[in-house]
């Protein structure tokens, strides 16, 4: 068997299973009990925040706040002193009775993606045709999400306090206007947010069960009993491979489910006998909409989470204790990023060319959009080295400000060393987006060599 399509196996397995977490993932909620699922498998068990922790060494825990989770595994030698980093990113095992506790290595990344937010109150009809209100969340490339059928997925909340995950068939559809009614719309195409993208979801005379009862439906629970909702819509095309040699992969959500996936995948095979250090992931919620909630980047969930790791697991630690840990810890923030487009090669920076196939990016931003430094940087390389993953460089066209990241917010919140990396994608913020196959695979191995201790 050659060695290339021993390499287009890995490529497939891979792309199988990030298609099935994908497709388990429709909401920041679902990709929450997808990960928990998968954690669980691999023995993890899951703390109440409502709760006293209490962690041994070696432990596999996992805590969830709304669309966002925090997993870890704690070092096994060293159950009463830990580590003391010499340098972020580069720990050294310290003597127990020291008073030291173990640096952090923190893979991070968010679990929400750009879509429509169902909106509160009735149906109405207009032109002989059921419609739904939705509201844009994030910023989605709009045009992509016409003419593609939607279904609705995310949480309802009951009367009694009770959270449920649904999710519907294909029910919705933003039609777009047809050539013969805009002749100029191939010269440019503007959408209206409020008039220009509301969902088809059926005939107003055929009207059997409205979008609530679907949705109470999927979740088995009386319609009567929902009081709140937080629905998105999503596509429902299966994710897949593609290209002369499959090269590609196509999906929605892959900003940025595939770093969650990634992540999720490195940390459970992590081996916790030769940690130096505590090796984390952390999932953030509503990224694309600022970071700024209790279960996104800007709120105190990571914060909260890591501080109570070092209280549960060294009872006499002080505070400066877990700021010492917190100097010497290094988080890699894992967001997509662009590749050079072919069709539009003037978008980006002349001379660094980053593109599909290539390995995942190290990005930089002089205005800190991106928080890598030099220091994180060789954190990054360490790991890619130690699997032989080749990275590339990116930067923004200067005439062109980039977006930004949970990296920065990570940094400020916490005084991590922090290096923004992730994989190339065309598309981005599309219904469905584009990626080489090989840069998840690469991704998935330096997230693996990153959280050992590489």
């Amino acid at each position: 068997m050659s060695e290339s399509h021993v390499r287009l196996q890995t490529n497939a397995q891979v792309a199988d299973d990030l298609s099935d977490f994908i497709s388990s993932s429709p909401s920041s909620y679902h990709a929450v009990a997808t990960a928990a699922a998968r954690l669980e498998a691999a023995g993890f068990v899951r703390l109440e925040e409502s709760e006293k922790w209490s962690l041994a060494a070696g432990q596999r825990s996992y805590v969830v706040r709304d669309g966002a989770i925090i997993a870890w595994i704690t070092p096994t030698s060293n159950p009463t002193g830990g580590t003391a980093a010499s340098a972020p990113g580069s720990v050294t095992t310290a003597n127990p009775t020291d008073g030291t506790v173990p640096a952090f290595r923190v893979f991070g990344s968010h679990t929400d993606s750009p879509a429509f937010k169902l909106k509160p109150g009735e149906e109405f009809t207009a032109e002989g045709t059921r419609q739904v209100g939705v509201e844009v969340y994030g910023g989605p490339l709009l045009n992509s999400w016409l003419d593609r059928e939607l279904a609705f997925a995310g949480r309802l909340s009951l009367a009694d306090g009770s959270v449920v995950l649904t999710r519907t068939g294909p029910i919705a559809r933003i039609p777009q206007l047809a050539i013969h009614l805009d002749r100029q719309v191939n010269e440019g195409l503007t959408l209206d947010k409020q008039r220009h993208t509301t969902p088809v979801i059926g005939l107003a005379d055929l009207a059997e069960a409205d979008v609530i009862e679907l949705l109470a439906a999927s979740a088995e629970v009386d319609p009567e009993l929902v009081v709140g909702h937080d629905v998105y819509t999503i596509p429902v095309q299966a994710p897949g491979l593609f290209g002369t040699a499959e090269e590609f992969f196509a999906s929605p959500r892959l900003d940025n489910l595939l770093s969650v996936h990634a992540g999720i995948t490195a940390l459970t095979s992590v081996d916790a006998e030769s940690l130096d250090s505590i090796a984390l992931f952390a999932g953030f919620d509503h990224e694309e909409i600022g970071s700024s909630s209790r279960s996104g980047a800007c709120g105190p969930f990571l914060a909260d989470a890591t501080e109570r790791i070092i209280a549960a697991l060294y009872p006499e630690s002080i505070r400066s204790d877990y700021l010492a840990a917190l100097a010497g810890s290094v988080c890699v923030s894992s967001d997509a990023g662009h590749a050079a487009h072919p069709n539009y090669p003037e978008r980006h920076d002349p001379h660094v060319r980053p593109r599909l196939g290539a390995g995942p990016l190290l990005k930089l931003n002089a205005q800190q959009r991106y928080a890598t430094d030099a220091v994180g940087t060789a954190a990054w390389s360490r790991a890619c080295t130690a699997v032989g993953v080749k990275y590339q460089d990116f930067v923004s066209n200067n005439a062109m400000p980039c977006g930004s990241t949970i990296g920065p917010l990570t940094a400020t919140r916490l005084g991590m060393t922090t290096v923004d990396v992730g994989p190339a994608l065309y598309s981005m913020h599309s219904a469905r987006e584009m990626v080489a196959i090989s840069d998840v695979v690469a991704l998935g191995a330096a997230a693996k060599a990153f959280l050992q201790g590489a």
